[in-house]
């Protein structure tokens, strides 16, 4: 049951609504989603679909290594390092086409509880503690993807799935500015 047509992300709504719509658009924005900003990561499945013709975890998964780069690397580059995200995605297609036969919803849609559901998405490449807690709340909070339990692994801070339009980007950015700033300080001092 989606409960919101789009995840205002990125400023684009035909990105944002790819999110949703689109499983492994919304995995592999959050694979993109270190060292770039926010919007950059998740416009890029979008991007990298309108370059390959569709998202699809099999095409992903077996397309040449070097091509896949080589699509990275088109101006625009998709990420700030094309080679490294290129390859981190590919690993991600070939683990949904391997696990989950190519479709990546199943990762959430045959979760049997919330510990299940951040069971798996902890075992996708490129997806760590912090991203598997965010996206446990954006399922359960924003796409009705809710598994009995599931709220017991959604962070106890500001996270994405707070976020549900321009303004709220703006203050989920600013609080993580303001926390990244403080962990810098502490790690300082």
């Amino acid at each position: 049951m989606v409960t919101t047509e789009s995840l205002p992300f990125t400023g684009d709504p035909e990105a944002d609504q790819l999110l949703v719509d689109e499983p492994l658009a919304l995995l592999i924005g959050f694979v993109l989603d270190q060292q770039v900003p926010l919007q950059k990561a998740f416009s890029g499945p979008l991007e990298l679909r309108r370059r390959i013709g569709d998202l699809d975890a099999q095409k992903i998964a077996s397309m040449d290594p070097d091509r896949l780069d080589e699509i990275f690397r088109e101006r625009p580059a998709l990420h700030r390092f094309p080679g490294n995200m290129a390859r981190r995605t590919r690993d991600l297609a070939e683990f949904i086409v391997e696990r989950y036969g190519g479709e990546a919803g199943r990762v959430w849609t045959e979760a049997r509880d919330g510990a299940d559901l951040h069971a798996r998405l902890l075992e996708l490449p490129g997806i760590g503690p912090m991203k598997a807690g965010t996206l446990v709340a954006i399922l359960g909070k924003q796409l009705g993807v809710a598994p009995g339990g599931w709220e017991a692994f959604v962070p106890d801070h500001m996270t994405l799935a707070d976020v549900d339009g321009p303004d709220a980007l703006r203050r989920y950015q600013d609080w993580k500015r303001g926390m990244k700033a403080a962990a810098r300080s502490a790690s300082e001092g």
